[in-house]
Parts: structure tokens; C-alpha cells; sequence
């Protein structure tokens, strides 16, 4: 690791360290993943598509797997989300300031499963998620994902969305505009070399300064169209909810992390996803795709 390499690791522990009062938001982490593949340069699409989104039969819902595919991994089926909204309940805008949310107005009972960092890079997470097609959108961190970009590749053909959330995992409210530009930008561009989109979607490290002008300019200079924050997170076994009556509500968006066992005291990522599920299924929610409820700005 080159010395620059060093200080930045250095640098991002210590970000996390000073974060750990945030309860809720990133956490630890740590390293993970294989040795990186040769990179390939994918021709970018228009932001907010996938190869494997773009080609789905429109107002279709995502299949949720056989019960077989869930028994496989000791879980019971999810119900299955209801057909996207035609008329979608976010509307972004090309130019202007760009919204913040941290959940989605509709009445569908489902709820959104967003995951990030991208530290572990466990090939059985693929095959879970490949069995179970539980949508999911990844916010990956450039430092973070760099090694093995090629992880993720397989989990964005299942149809799922790739999305920033900067270079070095900063906090975001301690850096001058001129460097909160450079953690997005820098991510929006090897994130869009590296998988053929742009990031239509920023998410703040720790969900700091989220709703500062400053750092939505630098969003809006950047690429991406909105920020997005949550309203539950899992940790390892169960959620940890931002209201006092602890459940979930229709259009909520649930933050969880690319972890391993270090992180989650023994637990695999496998497993921490099935408790995740298991809690949803619990209360009787399905999963949806975040960006299914989400307009696009026109080209």
C-alpha cells in the first residue's frame, strides 16, 4: 500500500471513530474482498438505468423466488411487491436544488433495502440474493469497492441500481465545499466508468450534513439528483428504528452494510440479510425496488 494509501485508511478510521455516536448511520468498515480483476470500461447509459432494469418487462414486479430458493436458506417467502406505480411518488428535476427523503409516500406495504459501503464482498450474499431476487440498491464507496469492483457486477444484473456514496467515507460537514465536490464527483465518475450508469442517488457517510446547502450544491454539481437517508437500520440480528414505536411503515427506507463476520461479532453477511428479511416478513411487508418509485429526470 502506497503511502497516500496509508494515511487514507488512517484518515477514514479516524472519521468513523469520531462518528460512532451516530447509532444509526455507517459504521465500521472494514476491509474485505479479493484481489481486484483487470477493469473493464463499460459505455455509460442514461442515469437511473441498469442493463438487466433496462430490459425488464415494464410494470413488472420483481420476482421473489420459489419456496424452495427460501428454504434453501431457512427463510419463509416474502410476498411479492405489488407492479411499480405508474405515476411515481418522487419526481426528480435535471437542475435545481435536490430533494432529500428518507422514505417514499405510498401506500404499498412494501419498504426499501439499501446497502452500504461494500467492505464484504461474500460470494454467498450473490447467490442468495441471485436465488432469492430480493431487490436491493447498493451505495458503494470508491476506496472502499476499488479492489474488486468486479463483486458487484452480479448483483447490478439482477436489475439492481448502483449508487454514490463518495471516495474516502468522509464526514461530510468537516470538508470545504472543494473537497465534499471531490468525494462525490470522483465517486460519480469511477462509479459510472466502472458500471456503464451514473448514480442517479447520493448518500451522505453517517447521513451528515444531508441538509446543508453546501453539500447540495456539491451534489447538484456532481451528477446525482437526490439524497437519500432512511428510516431504519439493521444492525445484526434486528432493526434499529429512528420512531419510538418501532415498526415499519409503508415507503420506509432501511439502511443496511456490505459486513462480515468481524463486523457483526460472528455473524455472516448471509445471515444478517435473512435476519433482515425475517423482520420485514414479520410484519408483513414486501420488498421493492427504491428506484421503481423514483422519475427519473428526462433526457
Amino acid at each position: 500500500m502506497s503511502r497516500n494509501g496509508r494515511n487514507r485508511t488512517r484518515t477514514y478510521a479516524a472519521g468513523a471513530l469520531a462518528l460512532l455516536a451516530f447509532a444509526t448511520a455507517c459504521g465500521d468498515n472494514g476491509g474485505g474482498g479479493s484481489a481486484a480483476p483487470a477493469a473493464t470500461t463499460a459505455a455509460p447509459q442514461p442515469a437511473g438505468t441498469t442493463p438487466a432494469a433496462a430490459a425488464a418487462t415494464p410494470g413488472t414486479a420483481p420476482a421473489e423466488g420459489d419456496a424452495a430458493a427460501w428454504a434453501k436458506w431457512n427463510l419463509k417467502p416474502l410476498a411479492p411487491a405489488p407492479a411499480p406505480p405508474a405515476d411515481k411518488p418522487i419526481k426528480l428535476e435535471r437542475t435545481g436544488t435536490v430533494p432529500v427523503f428518507s422514505d417514499v409516500k405510498t401506500n404499498d406495504k412494501v419498504v426499501f433495502i439499501t446497502i452500504d459501503d461494500g467492505a464484504e464482498k461474500d460470494p454467498k450474499f450473490v447467490e442468495m440474493l441471485t436465488d432469492l431476487k430480493v431487490p436491493i440498491s447498493m451505495f458503494l464507496t470508491k476506496d472502499i469497492v476499488r479492489n474488486d469492483y468486479g463483486y458487484f457486477k452480479p448483483l447490478q444484473a439482477l436489475g439492481n441500481h448502483i449508487q454514490n456514496h463518495t471516495v474516502t467515507h468522509p464526514v461530510m460537514s468537516k470538508l470545504s465545499p472543494e473537497k465534499q465536490k471531490g468525494e462525490i464527483c470522483d465517486d460519480q465518475a469511477a462509479l459510472t466508468q466502472q458500471y456503464g450508469t451514473a448514480p442517479l442517488l447520493f448518500r451522505p457517510p453517517f447521513g451528515d450534513g444531508a441538509n446543508t446547502p453546501t453539500l447540495n450544491e456539491s451534489v447538484q454539481q456532481c451528477g446525482p439528483r437526490a439524497i437519500v437517508l432512511w428510516r431504519e437500520s439493521m444492525q445484526i440480528h434486528d432493526m434499529q428504528y429512528q420512531t419510538g414505536d418501532k415498526k415499519l411503515k409503508s415507503g420506509d427506507i432501511i439502511l443496511a452494510h456490505f459486513r462480515g463476520p468481524k463486523e457483526l461479532k460472528g455473524a455472516t453477511m448471509t445471515q444478517m440479510f435473512g435476519d433482515l428479511l425475517a423482520r420485514i416478513q414479520e410484519q408483513g411487508f414486501s420488498v421493492a425496488r427504491l428506484e421503481d418509485y423514483i422519475q427519473a429526470p428526462a433526457s
